[in-house]
């Protein structure tokens, strides 16, 4: 079994490390779909356009999907009409709609080959408890004058107690996409630089000055594409969201060739990759604690001898269901915030963002305006969200389960500093500091992934430290800073 996406199992191109200051018009931080999908969106502005990522081009939460292109997202407009009104799921809808069709098109239009099938998607409940919220999903979908079909049992046989599918939908290898989108975006005023991390900007009259580790960028607009963005205090962003966690492990199966999500609980997210069934299961609210580690893995323990590929993936969901994409403020843009769907969201905050750079109108600036009103239960999440961040601080400093990892690793203190030492398979040992660089929490180890993870907000690091997910900016390892 390999603790890797079956996405990351491929080869890919390398883009250099930034090696001199530069000036550029418009920065993009990220190089995760978000990113890519604009720099290919502006691959006819005339600007210097730079794209930096701190790591490699697509190896964040992109290559962490399940990799689903759909507008069926289990309730999300059930969801939206409670929350807002009819009119803003229909909005949402459209959008989905219309960002699905573009995205298709610019995958046969560049002949990308990255695995695009055509699926039927279906949402379904095993349970009489939760038929009223798939028959009040079909209803709203078939007012917008889509065509849902209802269905006795799943292509894979399974009975449910109530099931819905649509049509035109798709499933592919967002790592092969994004890495052949990325080379068809180069050009002499567009570039991409990998292993080059923002620590910090500072906004000097009208410009913006982004700070590598040796160097510095100076743009006019500058765009926020990462997943859990960290330069944002004026934005209260850790207040906006919270982190939901799910499981994805890949076995070999026969292609069925459809894509399925329920409705109770547990969540149980299917799609089917050439030979392999994925499976996304046991989601959970809040970041990763030590009963996670534990059920993760009994999780893939129950299947060790049928499991391929086994990973993780952290999520942000906002709290009123709809995406951050737009202005902030002085030129500073985001996109964040996808709700589990971020592969359709992404080409959503593509079109959007390009409209906005370029100054253009979109009829969809208004819905995911990430400075948006608070509505009451939005209060009430936001609530959750500060009680539930608290609460992991506050256990992480109280209580970090040594004992809990029968010695390996262990943990020892050096000058009022913290460590955590991993010994691997080849009895080699791996040192790093076990305070996240974001906010100061307590690290935990993941066993299965082997990897140092932030039970605040979601944070991860491999076993040498080096941080491959954010909202941390920084290394753990010893040498680090």
């Amino acid at each position: 079994m390999k603790t890797i996406p079956i996405w990351q199992d491929i080869k890919t191109k390398d883009y250099p490390r930034l090696d001199r200051d530069i000036e550029t018009d418009i920065l993009i931080i990220g190089g995760g779909i978000t990113g890519i999908n604009l720099l290919y969106a502006l691959k006819d502005d005339k600007r210097k356009i730079t794209l930096v990522e701190k790591n490699k081009i697509g190896m964040g939460v992109t290559s962490r999907s399940t990799a689903k292109i759909t507008f069926l997202e289990q309730n999300i407009y059930t969801k939206l009409k409670k929350n807002f009104n009819f009119n803003t799921a229909y909005s949402f809808y459209k959008a989905t709609k219309e960002a699905i069709t573009k995205m298709v098109t610019v995958i046969k239009k560049e002949k990308i080959e990255c695995d695009l099938e055509k699926v039927d998607s279906y949402f379904y409940t095993l349970s009489k408890l939760n038929i009223n919220e798939i028959t009040e999903e079909q209803k709203i979908l078939e007012s917008f004058g889509e065509k849902v079909y209802e269905v006795e049992k799943l292509p894979n046989n399974i009975k449910v107690q109530k099931g819905i599918y649509v049509k035109d939908t798709y499933v592919f290898h967002p790592l092969k996409y994004v890495n052949k989108l990325a080379k068809i975006s180069i050009t002499d005023n567009h570039q991409i630089y990998e292993n080059t991390n923002i620590y910090k900007i500072e906004k000097v009259d009208n410009y913006f000055t982004a700070y590598t580790n040796n160097n510095t960028i100076k743009c006019n607009d500058i765009v926020l594409s990462c997943h859990y963005p960290y330069f944002l205090l004026p934005f209260i962003f850790p207040l906006k969201c919270y982190i939901e966690k799910s499981y994805i492990m890949a076995c070999k199966n026969q292609n069925l060739l459809f894509s399925a999500i329920n409705e109770q609980n547990p969540i149980y997210s299917y799609r089917y990759y050439k030979d392999y069934l994925l499976t996304l299961s046991s989601s959970h609210n809040g970041s990763f604690n030590n009963n996670h580690a534990d059920n993760f893995a009994k999780l893939f323990a129950s299947n060790k001898d049928k499991i391929a590929y086994a990973w993780s993936n952290n999520d942000i969901m906002t709290l009123d269901n709809l995406p951050y994409i737009g202005l902030i403020k002085d030129n500073m843009y985001i996109a964040t915030g996808y709700n589990t769907w971020g592969m359709t969201s992404s080409f959503i905050a593509s079109l959007l963002l390009k409209d906005l750079l370029q100054k253009k109108y979109n009829h969809y600036e208004t819905l995911f305006n990430p400075k948006r009103g608070i509505t009451k239960d939005k209060i009430l999440n936001m609530g959750v969200s500060i009680f539930s961040n608290s609460f992991s601080y506050l256990d992480s400093k109280i209580n970090l389960r040594k004992s809990y990892y029968n010695c390996n690793p262990y943990f020892i203190k050096i000058s009022n500093e913290k460590y955590g030492i991993y010994i691997d398979e080849n009895k080699v040992k791996h040192i790093v500091k076990i305070k996240c660089p974001h906010l100061g929490c307590n690290l935990l180890f993941n066993k299965i992934e082997k990897t140092w993870e932030c039970p605040c907000h979601g944070s991860v690091f491999d076993i040498d430290g080096n941080c491959i997910l954010g909202p941390s900016n920084y290394n753990i390892s010893v040498n680090s800073n």
